[in-house]
């Protein structure tokens, strides 16, 4: 018998990037990078599992914004025209290190992983990854989470309720046009949570969700297990903790597995590394240097002067760590056998986009972790969410503590001194399109069109990445020109509405450039 679960949770995100008013855009490769380096990777391992008769659960979280962009047939075609000019680059690497047999190896291997992925594309998925992920929805062995429309950091738009219900409503409803299925989990964007926003959930049929560690251990009563069991929301909600050991095996700069020696350098790459003129062709529109994704050494340790990367030993390396992992969580498992009155779970949520792009040994960990948990031990069963939820009729009745996964575990990275102009003018916003909506209940024509467009770029400007991009200072300029351009855009069509004179040519120009949730009804912010 087992003595406890494992729910490993990943949750995929990317912000809304689409630019079509450029050939090309220096955003849309984060969109293509983590299609490359991780979506495709993750979905061939999941086949992989299926054909060898493997009973692995995981739990997903796919984010409207990433969904959106997944079946958007433009980004399809430029995601296939980028694979394709990494696929020549392959192809000039392998004439280039030909002198140099390790490197040259390293070449032949990124090519012969590019063709894969690039036949993956279009031959599995048919150019749409969401495809694949309903494949495995449907054969039961991921669950697929729905989250808020834009991502927004619900916490900080709770001022206005209806921002929050139409974040919500809108994820929920998008997730049923995608994936077929009415969503049992929601994923909180960054784990926010406030009080109240429970209810919400609960109000569109959402049964669990997962929160930050001290969002359940502070919950009032405290819980008896922690975060090894689940807590109930008085609204009926459940709700998972993440463990916080899992968390600093994976996630710790120290401690961490990504940072052993033997794993592929994350920033050596021969997009800065080697002569301009060379890797042009293959840069952005602007000639901007980026990761090509050709990287050739390892993290070596804190010096300049690199080891070249070995592939099979980083897999050892990586299958020693799964076995490390597994072999903590029996541990644990069987201690809290030993003190609890139910069976515990151990909630394991990570960022998609660190296996494969972030730590490129990390679907290799993954793949070793699944099968070592589902066929040489006896003490965890992977589980999903919504499965452990079905197993138990009841959990401690508890309120969540307001909390989030970003630093210092609460709202700081989302306001502070750097990003705190947002808000004031998000929530004037908000207040603009309720009174819109309210004013006018039953638009038509181009006024319709004009109230739908206002409901789509306020949900951009609500975004929480444009807040994080100028808190962590990654991209300051970006996340503020996102923000404010969403917000320019609403107060114009505010303007025009109320005036009923809508520039039908600026509209249609601003409906082409942002796209999202075309079935999208204004009166949600009513």
């Amino acid at each position: 018998m087992k003595k406890g679960c494992l729910a490993l949770v990943l949750h995929a995100h990317i912000p809304y990037v689409r630019h079509p008013e450029y050939d090309a855009s220096l955003e849309e490769n984060w969109l293509f990078e983590a299609m490359t380096e991780s979506y495709i990777p993750l979905l061939l391992i999941m086949e992989d599992l299926v054909k060898d008769e493997i009973d692995f659960r995981l739990t997903m979280s796919i984010s409207p914004t990433l969904s959106s962009m997944l079946v958007d047939s433009l980004l399809q075609y430029r995601y296939l025209k980028r694979i394709e000019r990494l696929i020549e680059l392959a192809e000039k690497e392998i004439s280039r290190t030909e002198s140099r047999p390790e490197l040259n190896s390293l070449a032949l291997m990124y090519h012969s992983r590019l063709e894969k992925i690039r036949n993956a594309f279009i031959n599995d998925y048919g150019r749409d990854l969401t495809k694949g992920c309903k494949h495995f929805q449907d054969l039961g062995v991921i669950e697929i989470m729905a989250s808020s429309a834009t991502h927004g950091y619900l916490p900080l738009l709770s001022v206005n309720k209806a921002a929050v219900h139409a974040q919500i409503k809108i994820g929920v409803d998008h997730f049923k046009e995608i994936f077929g299925q009415k969503p049992q989990g929601f994923w909180l964007p960054e784990c926010g949570f406030s009080k109240g926003i429970d209810r919400v959930l609960s109000e569109q049929g959402i049964d669990h969700t997962v929160m930050e560690t001290h969002g359940v251990t502070r919950a009032e009563p405290r819980p008896k297990h922690g975060v090894f069991t689940p807590i109930q929301c008085p609204s009926g909600v459940w709700v998972f903790g993440r463990d916080p050991e899992s968390s600093r095996q994976v996630w710790s700069s120290n401690e961490g597995y990504p940072g052993d020696h033997d794993y592929r350098e994350f920033y050596r790459d021969i997009g800065f590394d080697l002569d301009y003129e060379y890797v042009r062709p293959y840069l952005p529109a602007g000639g901007v240097r980026v990761d090509t994704g050709f990287k050739y050494w390892r993290i070596t340790g804190n010096t300049n002067q690199k080891d070249i990367y070995l592939p099979k030993q980083a897999e050892k390396k990586a299958e020693l760590h799964a076995e490390d992992f597994l072999l903590k969580k029996e541990k644990q498992v069987e201690y809290l056998a030993s003190v609890m009155d139910r069976t515990a779970v151990i909630t394991a949520p990570f960022d998609a986009e660190l296996f494969g792009h972030w730590w490129y040994e990390g679907p290799l960990w993954l793949n070793h972790l699944i099968r070592k948990a589902c066929s040489q031990q006896r003490s965890i069963r992977m589980i999903t969410l919504s499965e452990y939820v079905k197993e138990y009729s009841h959990a401690q009745v508890s309120t969540p503590a307001a909390s989030s996964w970003g630093e210092n575990g609460f709202h700081s990275t989302w306001l502070n001194k750097s990003n705190d102009w947002i808000y004031p003018h998000l929530h004037q916003g908000a207040r603009s399109l309720e009174k819109l909506a309210h004013n006018h209940p039953d638009a038509n024509g181009i006024e319709l069109r004009a109230l739908n467009q206002a409901a789509r770029e306020l949900l951009m400007a609500q975004a929480s990445d444009w807040a994080f991009m100028i808190s962590n200072k990654s991209m300051p300029e970006y996340g503020a020109k996102r923000t404010k351009t969403h917000l320019m855009r609403l107060k114009r069509l505010k303007n025009e509405i109320e005036n009923r004179n809508v520039d039908e040519k600026w509209l249609s120009m601003i409906e082409c450039r942002n796209n999202i949730f075309p079935k999208i009804d204004y009166r949600l912010f009513g």
